[in-house]
Parts: structure tokens; C-alpha cells; sequence
């Protein structure tokens, strides 16, 4: 994930306008700000943790998912929540919402992923669901229809695992085959076209995949055994693969490492290799946490020898949790997406404040906010908060620090 500090990257054709955005973050973007961990955790006793005062019963998370200036979450009974700007991605009726509203449609969610303006999640019996913005097919429904309540994705597939990229959309099967949807403009979808179907396509190459990570505009995976693949969009490495030649079917990584955890952001990738971390693409701000601002188009260490159980790439900035529970973050840390109290970027890793214990953390692959999930189930959230993506029942303001998701 690395660059030098005077490139700039070429964005996606699906980024929308200043216009679009909330008056706040359109500000942010005509200034020139740069910008186009979801595995589940098992609750343990809750901590004791300040909070801002509510009357609502906090909600325990086993998953949060950031998308862009929203954000969505499963709780412990297996409901599905979502806060932030609506554009149809938060299954509300309102244009907003500063605390969780419940998703319609009365289903049982195991996992829930943001995607910029759209949110996929997988049942508990294993079925995929999409709602929010369509243009680009991003739902996998066989159209290109906005959804206020989930909808099937096309195909009646049961997935084991499932990832919301910017405007595009991966899950992998039991039987370890991979299958995206959406937009497909830089081939992110892997099945050897640019060409973006209604409804999913399987990868091509014919690997067996145990997980798949779709990005802004790339896509990674991870096969049985640790071995790493990607494909789609790929000028600054993002791919891992030496080169900086856009993919239209799997590459493999161009690495000696087995990686236990994969990740992917905006114009990087990261994995977790016997709990050493490693990224490679873009890395103007120090999203790749290796203490300098050079590009790696193969795997590159990050920097202070920490231990992790897995790491979260987002929007120039790579936040991970320790095997110790802890959460640290790098990189570019406008509107203190990186939570450690200030606005200042970090090319090595920084502890989030607060002390808190995590068990996962997911970043925004084109937003400035991050969220995670204590070992205790709850929900804390950082960084930008123009819409009330935080979930802390505030918005038009900035959070250096965590702040709890409140109750309903």
C-alpha cells in the first residue's frame, strides 16, 4: 500500500460528487482530501467503560461493519442494525439516523458488511441479502433497483463468507468457490471481463477459496492454506504481484508468506502471517505502517514488531488488533480516523486511546470513520461523524477518540 507523497491516485468512475455527500463531508472533498476485521467475535462479560448517557440499553455487537458515513452491525441475538446517512443503504426511512435502527425485513443475520452506499449480510442459515444503492448491481438481485429492505442475491447460494466492497460485492460457497457482483469497470469481479453482470458471477481460474475481500476497486483471496490471490485494478501494487498491471482473473501474491487473515482498502492490501503483519500497494500517508511513505508492490513488514490477530485496510490508513486484544492504527489520520486522540499521520503503528480491548476493528474503504468491537460486545466508533455514522446519538462533529454506539 504504498506511494510516494506526490501521486495521486486515479479514483474509481463510481465515486460520486460533492454534491451528493452531506454538507460537511462535501466540504471535506472540495478541499481536497483524498478518498473516493469483520470476522465475528464470541461475547465475554462486558466491560466498564464511560459512555455518553442514554436511556436505551446498549446493544451487543458480535460484528460492526463501516461503510462510508454509515454503518451497520449484528448484535448477539442475530439482528441487524444501521446507523448514519440512509441513500437507501441503512433500510430506514429517514435521511439519517444518529443510533441504530433496526434492519427491516424481520431476518437473522450472522454477518453484515458496509459498502459504500450498499450493505450485503449473511443469514444464519447462510443465504446473502443485499439492500441500499443498485446503479451498478452491487446488490446481485438481477437489477439495478434501489432496495429500502433486504433483498436474496440471485441464485439461492449459501455462502460461508461474504465482503461489500466500494460498488461491488464477493462471497465464497461451502464448497470454497468464489462469486462477485456489481461493478466490474477494472475487472474486480475476476471472471476475465470488465463487463458488471446483474447477478453473480463465479471467479474464474477454478481456485478453491476459503475467503474474499473485495476492496474499492481490487479484489484479494485467500486460499485453503494460507496461499493469497487478487485481481482487478492495480497501479500502485495493490495486486502483491510485482507489478502494477490490472488483473482480470486471480494473480497470486507474489510472496513466500502464508497468510492467516486478509484484508483489503482503497489502494492496499494487508494479511496477518503467523501474527506479523504485512501490506503492500499505496502508501503515501503510511497506510502500510512500514515507517516510510514508498510504495510496495509485494508484501512489506509493519514496522514495531507487534503481534496481530488481524487487521482491517481502509481509506489510506490500516488499523489491526494485537493477539493482546489492543487496537493500533497507521497512516493517513484526517478527521482522526486512526482514534489516537489526534489528527496527525502515523507511518508505524499507534494505539487507539482509551485502553480499550477489541476483538475486531473495520475501517472505511472510502470514508474517514472506523469501528470496532470490544471483547465486552460493544460498539465503539471514531473519526468523522458529519451523519451520525458514529452511532453515539451525535453527528456534524469529529471523535478523535472512541465513543460508544448507544442503544436504539
Amino acid at each position: 500500500m504504498k506511494l510516494n507523497s506526490a501521486e495521486e491516485p486515479a479514483m474509481p468512475r463510481t465515486c460520486l460528487s460533492p454534491s451528493r455527500f452531506p454538507p460537511l463531508l462535501a466540504a471535506a472533498l472540495l478541499a481536497g482530501l483524498p478518498g473516493c476485521g469483520e470476522d465475528v467475535q464470541s461475547p465475554t462479560s462486558p466491560e466498564s467503560v464511560p459512555t455518553l448517557s442514554t436511556t436505551a440499553t446498549p446493544l451487543s455487537f458480535l460484528q460492526v461493519s463501516m461503510g462510508t458515513n454509515h454503518a451497520c452491525g449484528v448484535t448477539t441475538d442475530n439482528r441487524a442494525y444501521c446507523w448514519g446517512v440512509n441513500n437507501g443503504s441503512t433500510s430506514q426511512v429517514t435521511d439519517f439516523s444518529d443510533k441504530p435502527v433496526a434492519v427491516g425485513g424481520g431476518l437473522s443475520f450472522r454477518l453484515v458488511s458496509a459498502g459504500t452506499y450498499h450493505t450485503c449480510g449473511l443469514t444464519t442459515d447462510d443465504l446473502a441479502y443485499c439492500w441500499g444503492n443498485n446503479r451498478l448491481a452491487q446488490l446481485g438481485d438481477g437489477s439495478r433497483t434501489i432496495r429500502q429492505n433486504p433483498v436474496p442475491v440471485a441464485g439461492g447460494r449459501h455462502f460461508r463468507q461474504l465482503r461489500a466492497g466500494h460498488t461491488h460485492t464477493c462471497a465464497v460457497t461451502y464448497a470454497d468457490v468464489a462469486f462477485c457482483w456489481g461493478d466490474n469497470t477494472y475487472g474486480q469481479l475476476g471472471d476475465g471481463t470488465t463487463h458488471g453482470p446483474l447477478k453473480p458471477v463465479k471467479v474464474a481460474g477454478g481456485l478453491l477459496l476459503r475467503r474474499v475481500l473485495a476492496g474499492v476497486s481490487h479484489t484479494c483471496a485467500s486460499a485453503a492454506g494460507g496461499k493469497t490471490y487478487c485481481w482487478g485494478n492495480n497501479p500502485y501494487g495493490q495486486l502483491g504481484d510485482g507489478t502494477t498491471t490490472q488483473r482480470l482473473t486471480p494473480v497470486a501474491v507474489k510472496t513466500g508468506l502464508l497468510f492467516q487473515q486478509l484484508t483489503t482498502g482503497q489502494f492496499q492490501s494487508c494479511g496477518v502471517s503467523d501474527s506479523k503483519a504485512y501490506c503492500w500497494g499505496w502508501n503515501r500517508h503510511g497506510a502500510l505502517g512500514d515507517g516510510t511513505t514508498t510504495r510496495h508492490s509485494t508484501p512489506t513488514a509493519v514496522a514495531g514488531g507487534l503481534l496481530f490477530g488481524g487487521v482491517s485496510a481502509g481509506n489510506e490508513y490500516t488499523c489491526g488488533v494485537t493477539t493482546g486484544k489492543l487496537a493500533y492504527c497507521w497512516g493517513y489520520n484526517g478527521f482522526g480516523r486512526l482514534g489516537d486522540g489526534t489528527t496527525t499521520q502515523r507511518l508505524t503503528p499507534r494505539a487507539v486511546a482509551g485502553g480499550l480491548h477489541f476483538g475486531s476493528v473495520n475501517t472505511s474503504l472510502v470514508g474517514y470513520s472506523t469501528c470496532g468491537v470490544t471483547t465486552g460486545s460493544r460498539g465503539y466508533c471514531w473519526g468523522f461523524n458529519d451523519s451520525g455514522q458514529l452511532g453515539d446519538g451525535s453527528s456534524g462533529n469529529v471523535r478523535l477518540a472512541p465513543v460508544a454506539v448507544v442503544g436504539p
